[in-house]
């Protein structure tokens, strides 16, 4: 998995984004990939196309905007780590789809992507220094405000922290 830190690390370097919240959609932008927000069924987070040069990535528009960021980080994962699966078109095409499947991470692609993703939107000392800043007493009070500061849903900055060792699972707490 260091693999996906150190390309989101990558990425951010490039760009010279030190600061919180980060903007996967300006990340895309510079890349050159071209962000869409379609209507999607609720199961579909998002999908990466990429066609030669060209890439294209959807969004489901219905999903909160938490989500949409965490779905367009997530396809710059796929498109920085993974060369994408073929898909029957009447063109060469590659497509990486986010749905409820992927987001189960068991697939070790999608697996990649969402610690890319949140890496991306949580770099590792960014995250640190917003904790040793924080003013909180427990983890229950830690996680709201980390998930504000970095634009992201309380759930994956929950992940987050519990993955950087910064907090045990809070949900277990008393």
């Amino acid at each position: 998995m260091a693999r996906s830190d150190a390309a989101a690390r990558t990425l951010l370097t490039q760009f010279g984004i030190d600061e919180a919240p980060i903007d996967p959609w300006l990340i895309a932008e510079k890349l050159g990939v071209l962000v869409v927000p379609q209507d999607m069924p609720d199961d579909v987070s998002g999908m990466l196309m990429r066609r030669g040069d060209e890439q294209v990535i959807g969004v489901n528009q219905k999903h909160h905007k938490n989500r949409q960021r965490f779905t367009v980080a997530h396809e710059l994962g796929h498109l920085k780590l993974h060369r994408g699966r073929p898909l029957i078109l009447d063109t060469d095409t590659r497509v990486n789809f986010r749905d409820t499947v992927s987001s189960m991470a068991t697939d070790r692609e999608e697996m990649e992507a969402n610690r890319f993703a949140a890496a991306l939107l949580a770099p590792e000392a960014m995250v640190r220094r917003a904790a040793r800043e924080a003013e909180f007493r427990t983890a229950k009070q830690l996680v709201p405000l980390m998930a504000k500061h970095f634009d992201m849903s309380e759930m994956a900055m929950n992940y987050r922290l519990i993955n950087l060792g910064i907090i045990a699972d809070p949900t277990l707490a008393p």
